[in-house]
């Protein structure tokens, strides 16, 4: 584990078969809670010719951050980026992925994949599959996106008013301006899966620095500053409109997604992640993620699914 940025290459062993065959992988962790949760996660996740960048949110308990790190002390490709305060809606999450992108860049040149990932994610699929994914479709980056006038018009007050991100919080006091010439407003979620050359982008072309300078001032702009920079740029060709993460729903209305209907969802998709996995997730559901890690993907057509997804909105 390192704690500083690298001023060399670094040398971790590499697996020559698996990284000869397929795209590497850098990962960008983000915790403040349950580590017993992410230290399963990350072994799942963890390969040697890989790279891992964790950030502790300066809000975690200090006995939580010194867990994290005695566990990652002994991977000597893993990473730690220095710790902000992530607020809740504020800018705060992407300028930590920002800076996660720049200090991977410089870490090494051997990666091809930036993959974004919670504490509380899980893997579906083994590495050797999920690259195996990736190779195959290289060159494309995934998240989840939508016009947000067209279908969100309920979210605009976020972008068409000037918010201010406190040490802890959201000002309350916002004052309405108008939104930025010639570019249309996208929304969509925070997980993302983005190529080498979408990084460098992001992290270092000017024009997006003014994208950064109108959305530090949004609210929840984790929903929508990466949407918004690339499908008003040259890489809107390149993006997939998934994500590529299942999601166990939220109760509502007193309704509950159950087991059988979450499998089922799985066995459908080609998901490469699951969000909140946790010691209250169903046993059934564990038993077939652990049943189906080492499966195939099912074959989806990915245009089909996005039509799918166009239609449903229309409606």
């Amino acid at each position: 584990m390192k704690t500083s940025a690298p001023s060399t290459r670094p040398q971790p062993q590499t697996l020559a078969s698996l990284s000869d065959q397929h795209v590497r992988i850098a990962y960008f962790i983000m915790i403040h809670h349950k580590p017993e949760v992410f230290k399963a996660m990350f072994q799942k996740i963890y390969t040697r010719d890989q790279f891992y960048l964790i950030h502790i949110d300066r809000k975690a308990k200090e006995e939580i951050t010194d867990e994290i790190q005695m566990f990652l002390v002994k991977f000597p490709n893993v990473y730690i980026l220095e710790s902000i305060n992530i607020v809740s809606g504020g800018f705060s999450m992407i300028q930590a992925e920002l800076d996660a992108m720049e200090f991977l860049l410089n870490v090494s040149q051997e990666w091809d994949y930036f993959v974004n990932l919670s504490g509380e994610d899980y893997p579906l699929k083994s590495q050797n599959i999920i690259r195996k994914f990736l190779t195959a479709n290289k060159g494309r980056n995934y998240l989840f996106y939508y016009d947000q006038k067209f279908y969100r018009p309920d979210t605009l007050q976020r972008i068409q008013n000037h918010f201010t991100e406190l040490s802890y919080k959201i000002s309350s006091m916002m004052y309405k301006r108008e939104f930025m010439k010639d570019v249309t407003p996208y929304i969509g979620g925070k997980w993302v899966i983005f190529t080498r050359d979408t990084c460098a982008f992001l992290a270092n072309n000017k024009r997006v620095m003014n994208f950064e300078d109108y959305y530090l001032h949004t609210f929840l702009p984790a929903e929508s500053f990466f949407q918004t920079v690339l499908m008003n740029t040259s890489f809107n060709d390149l993006i997939v409109n998934d994500d590529k993460r299942a999601v166990i729903e939220k109760s509502i209305f007193g309704k509950k997604q159950t087991a059988d209907e979450l499998i089922l969802f799985l066995k459908m998709t080609n998901h490469l992640f699951i969000r909140k996995i946790n010691d209250k997730t169903e046993e059934e559901v564990l038993k077939y993620i652990t049943e189906s890690y080492d499966l195939p993907l099912p074959n989806v057509n990915e245009v089909e699914r996005e039509l799918k997804i166009d239609r449903r909105q229309d409606n």
